[in-house]
């Protein structure tokens, strides 16, 4: 066995090492040490003031050099896409497949925002919509800009994705005229680190743009500024303690929270067996469940189907999961890897456990698995089988609408077939990132999207004339925003040029229109 890696903090442009208590970064498969962190003595109030200096470097650049920056940090992910996909298989548990996944969401969300970048051109701010006539007099104009704030970016991360939820906040960020500190979650930071090392060997961005927290944040919260942003995702609980910081309340420090979320899949009641929606609804439901092993915030969680299908449906399931292998994925045939940490699968049990208050097991256990181990040791690694439950009369007090388990575990419920029903169930879930829905009945499609979708941050449309092109739901495009209301946070990130107003501060100029037009650029 090697001896575990340290695995040092990048501030004020530096490695750092802390002192105290090391964090073990284990392999999810063996329980094996593969590195440690400690951040116990490190001057985060420093590295917040030396980052919002590097600031002025990034805000001098047109949004065309910001996005070049952008996309050469995407060429540096995809240049070690092979070194990061095998410490994401060590030290996350994921299958190279799952691997991919976030290696791959990383660089091409940042090189989605490269181009946003050149289209934007030589300017360092952006207009918000047309000018306006303040008055009688054709001279007294007012137009609306979005300039980049003076302040840092702190990133604060969940352990699922450590490539794709660095690379999708640092993307907009940077793009907006902001620097970043990136603070990944412990347990599986070391693609996250690994992938820093390669942005800062390389010199690819201006000094204090780019900083790295290995471990605790410590009192890094309690420096923040007015002009500073907080990024958070997580859990809701993590999630409120961090708005209640005494450095977030008493500055009005702007924050965007991604926490729990209960997404649904529908089946509409037209949908036919052996139908290619039927099958496009079977292959997103499995695939959210076991992929990542469940650990992703925009898994589908809860399953409606109408009464008359839920056998048939459950038989459906049943027999695709039967096949999900389940070990150490750094075997070529396993399919689902083991959960991320200890702490992750003794709360996926108990979270089973919950549901079983109003669902019953038809598929899988909370604890009986046979992992295929390799060269591991029986009895190590934090495995656990997908898990399907079922529950024929749903009420919206369930645990399934108000607990979400963090792991590879569904509830399928039954629904009368109409789609004020269905939005009721899907309501119940108190808001979510995603929610989808498969269906070509469009009286069904339009009273049950319209239904859901002020608790929704997104809505997918499964139908059979895109079934062959159909994005998974629980697949994060650039392109179109990623948040939701309610349970899921009430955040914002993504969307295009959208995701650029967070890190940037919208203004109000009045004034001579040509004087105003001057400034502007027009």
């Amino acid at each position: 066995m090697s001896q575990p890696k340290e695995l040092a903090s990048y501030l004020e442009g530096k490695w750092v090492n802390g002192k105290g208590r090391e964090v073990a970064l284990v392999n999810p498969s063996t329980e094996e040490t593969l590195a440690t962190s400690k951040t116990d003595g490190l001057d985060f109030k420093g590295a917040l003031a030396y980052a919002r200096e590097g600031g002025a470097a990034l805000r001098a650049m047109s949004f065309a050099a910001r996005g070049e920056l952008v996309r050469a940090m995407s060429k540096a992910i995809h240049g070690a896409r092979d070194e990061l996909i095998g410490l994401a298989v060590q030290n996350g548990g994921s299958t190279r497949s799952d691997a991919k996944f976030d290696i791959d969401g990383a660089w091409g969300t940042l090189a989605a925002y490269g181009d946003i970048g050149a289209e934007l051109g030589d300017r360092t701010f952006l207009l918000d919509g047309d000018a306006t006539q303040l008055g009688r007099s054709a001279r007294l104009f007012g137009q609306h800009v979005y300039v980049p704030r003076e302040g840092v970016a702190v990133h604060i991360n969940a352990f699922n994705f450590p490539a794709w939820g660095l690379g999708e906040k640092a993307a907009v960020a940077i793009l907006a005229g902001m620097p970043i500190v990136a603070k990944p979650a412990t347990s599986t930071a070391l693609v996250t680190h690994r992938i820093v090392e390669l942005i800062a060997n390389a010199g690819i961005l201006p000094a204090g743009v780019l900083s790295l927290v290995c471990g605790s944040s410590g009192d890094m919260l309690d420096h923040v500024t007015g002009q500073d942003v907080v990024a958070f995702t997580g859990s809701s609980t993590t999630g409120a303690l961090l708005r209640r910081g005494e450095g977030v309340v008493a500055n009005s420090v702007r924050m965007n929270v991604e926490a729990d979320s209960l997404n649904a899949a529908v089946l509409g009641p037209d949908v036919a067996e052996g139908s290619d929606v039927l099958n496009l609804f079977l292959a997103d439901v499995v695939r959210d469940m076991t992929q990542k092993t469940g650990q992703k915030c925009t898994a589908i969680r809860r399953v409606y189907v109408p009464r008359d299908k839920a056998e048939m449906v459950l038989e459906h399931l049943r027999e695709r999961l039967s096949g999900v292998r389940v070990g150490n994925p750094s075997l070529e045939d396993v399919t689902m890897g083991p959960l991320s940490t200890a702490q992750q699968l003794k709360d996926v049990r108990a979270g089973i456990g919950k549901l079983e208050a109003n669902a019953k097991v038809v598929f899988g256990s909370a604890t009986e698995v046979s992992p295929l181990l390799g060269a591991g040791e029986p009895g190590k690694g934090f495995f656990l089988s997908p898990v399907l439950l079922f529950n024929d009369s749903p009420a919206s007090g369930d645990v399934a609408h108000l607990h979400e388990v963090f792991g590879p575990v569904a509830t399928v419920m039954s629904y009368d077939g109409s789609a004020k029903s269905a939005a009721a169930l899907v309501r119940a879930g108190h808001g979510g990132l995603v929610s989808s829905v498969y269906s070509d009945d469009k009286e069904f499609l339009k009273a049950f999207v319209l239904g859901i979708a002020p608790f929704h941050g997104r809505v997918t449309i499964g139908s059979s004339k895109i079934a062959a092109q159909a994005v998974p739901p629980g697949l994060v495009l650039p392109g179109l925003i990623h948040g939701g209301p309610g349970r899921a946070g009430g955040g914002e990130e993504l969307g295009g040029k959208r995701g650029l107003a967070f890190y940037m501060q919208r203004v109000a100029l009045q004034g001579d229109r040509a004087l105003l037009e001057g400034i502007c650029g027009k």
